[in-house]
């Protein structure tokens, strides 16, 4: 994330009104905004396969994937971000006119250099505010590595990690296959 040049502090209503006409993609931050960064190839494949799975799993039972260009509304923390991909089974954001959702039960995150400390931190802190959300995955770009953050019944965050050789799984979508499928065609596995 890379600050805006503005110090002053911006409401969400204007930051929603800018982004609008934004030629690039900036998320918010408690009265912040802050520029996206442009992605890898890794990246996109990734977040494309990651997407396409999700999709073509959930089609038709009330759950949506919703792929780099949806935001996320967190109030509690006073965020919008763009997750590489969220998943909602809400009926309010199925309905909702908003360009944004507000409940999700599963965000993934692919993992880059500039992005990774502030993803596993200040982000997923952010995240866990959230009541509706079950899972936060990161998804490691350069080798094979996923790592699923799963709210247990306690309300703890619990580490499932996965490595090459594994089914990944995505409990809060009911959700699983080979770790090898995220990657197709983004690194070369061996």
């Amino acid at each position: 994330m890379v600050a805006s040049k503005s110090c002053t502090s911006i409401s969400p209503e204007d930051y929603l009104e800018a982004e609008k006409v934004s030629p690039i993609k900036q998320e918010y931050r408690q009265g912040k905004i802050y520029a996206k960064a442009g992605e890898s190839k890794p990246h996109v494949i990734i977040t494309g396969n990651v997407s396409v799975l999700l999709r073509n799993y959930l089609r038709g039972s009330g759950c949506m994937p919703y792929m780099a260009d949806r935001k996320v509304r967190i109030e509690a923390s006073n965020f919008y971000y763009y997750p590489d991909v969220a998943v909602s089974c809400d009926e309010r954001d199925k309905n909702a006119d908003e360009d944004f959702i507000r409940y999700p039960c599963l965000i993934v995150e692919v993992l880059s250099q500039t992005t990774a400390a502030f993803d596993r931190g200040d982000k997923f802190a952010d995240y866990r505010t959230s009541e509706s959300l079950q899972e936060y995955v990161l998804i490691n770009q350069e080798r094979v590595s996923v790592e699923c953050f799963r709210r247990n019944a306690e309300g703890l965050w619990v580490l499932y990690p996965y490595t090459q050789g594994q089914d990944v799984q995505f409990a809060s979508v009911n959700f699983s296959c080979a770790i090898e499928t995220l990657y197709e065609d983004a690194i070369e596995i061996g």
